[in-house]
């Protein structure tokens, strides 16, 4: 049997390729996907082969991630659990695609993941891979072996001299990071009362350590895409790379959260999303003057859907698809460019501007205006509240009305 594994290079992979070719005397091809985690790749092939992968392909995709996968996130507005910027669950797409693809190169009989069976990912991978090699086997260790612990696979991998360089054999978190944010759980984030240490943050400083003095940035937009900062044009990598330095200066982008899991639990998440925090509040912004009242509904009941789709794995699915063209269109006209301030964790937009603003200073001003005339408005509230008089007069009158108002009021809503 040959079996494509994602693989990162920590403990849990480490482990699983001697696992699979003692449990499945299994052929095992390694695949691990850049998509911006600190050391991108370097040294993963030489440790891959030395743990006793038959090969080892490395791929890079960060590009592919924030143009195809970021992006879209981040256009639509999606949140997740009213804060989580969705960074881990977006690059899992992409990853699993990617070891899909590496399995139909060599010719495997399966796919395996690190995924624990408490976590959202295993569900995330495994839909991918319904979706997209559904005549592909999946082994998932986690449900098979006997290692119940951290310690148990440390004990395993020093029995079979597997090698641990670059292991943290001490570390108290989880932690994924890509391009898009860094996350980290476990440990003594387990108990939803601890006030997480600043020794456990890698991106940004304390707000408290911030500089004093303010930092302005302009970010530019064309159809919802982020294209440029202070006026100079960036492709997608280089854009995020600089507003997470710029906001990890300046401590933004910090979520301590209690999210609801897919498996059915609650678990605690901090997040560090810098540069995603400023381009969510600049893209916001911008589409108070780009799109009207309708679209921007619209928007955010999409924005809520997508959130949970990319969260539940459901990626690659003509759901996504339908909503991502929906998004297109809806955002065709959201370009322009924002101006924010950055000060001790803060983002404030201080002005906006678009050349198909729909935003009219005539009509807006409060002075005299010759395209609008204020009496007009007597007709347009006597047919918006025709509804309302109907109903009175069919109730009862203003006796109804005012019954409904009392029994409101003695409820304690007013």
């Amino acid at each position: 049997m040959k079996v494509v594994l994602g693989y990162s290079g920590g403990l849990d992979t480490s482990v699983i390729v001697p696992w699979l070719k003692e449990n499945y005397d299994a052929d095992v091809v390694c695949m691990a996907g850049d998509v911006g985690q600190h050391g991108g790749l370097v040294g993963l092939e030489d440790k891959a082969i030395k743990t006793g992968a038959s090969a080892f392909f490395g791929e890079d995709l960060q590009q592919e991630f924030v143009e195809d996968f970021a992006w879209p996130t981040l256009k639509i507005g999606a949140v997740y659990g009213r804060k989580y910027l969705l960074g881990t669950a977006i690059a899992r797409p992409l990853l699993a695609r990617r070891q899909v693809e590496i399995a139909r190169k060599v010719g495997a009989d399966a796919l395996a993941h690190g995924c624990t069976g408490k976590g959202n990912d295993q569900v995330r991978f495994e839909l991918a891979y319904v979706a997209l090699a559904p005549d592909l086997d999946v082994i998932v260790p986690w449900r098979e072996w006997d290692i119940q612990s951290r310690e148990d696979a440390l004990e395993y991998a020093r029995a079979r001299n597997i090698p641990l360089d670059g292991v943290d054999q001490t570390k108290l978190y989880s932690r994924d990071e890509n391009l898009w944010h860094i996350s980290h759980e476990g440990g003594p984030l387990e108990d939803p009362a601890y006030e997480a240490e600043e020794s456990m943050y890698r991106w940004t400083v304390a707000p408290e350590d911030a500089p004093n003095k303010p930092e302005y940035l302009e970010v530019g937009f064309e159809a919802g895409v982020p294209v440029s900062v202070d006026g100079e044009a960036l492709g997608g990598v280089a854009l995020l790379r600089r507003l997470n330095e710029v906001g990890s200066r300046h401590g933004v982008g910090r979520a301590d959260i209690v999210e609801n899991r897919l498996v059915g639990m609650k678990s605690r998440g901090v997040y560090e999303t810098p540069g995603g925090t400023i381009l969510h509040a600049a893209l916001k912004d911008l589409e108070s003057i780009t799109i009207d009242r309708r679209i921007e509904g619209l928007k955010d009941q999409m924005a809520t859907r997508w959130a949970d789709m990319l969260y539940e794995g459901r990626w690659w699915t003509p759901e996504r698809e339908a909503i991502q063209a929906m998004s297109d269109v809806l955002s065709k006209n959201v370009t322009g460019s924002v101006r924010v301030k950055l000060y001790k964790s803060s983002v404030q937009v201080v002005s906006r501007q678009s050349p198909v603003s729909l935003y009219r200073q005539d009509l807006a001003s409060f002075g005299d205006a010759a395209s609008y005339d204020q009496a007009d408005a007597a007709g347009f509230i006597r047919l918006f509240g025709l509804p309302i008089r109907a109903a009175v007069s069919a109730g009862g009158g203003e006796e109804v009305v005012s019954g409904l108002i009392q029994e409101v009021i003695e409820a304690g809503a007013l």
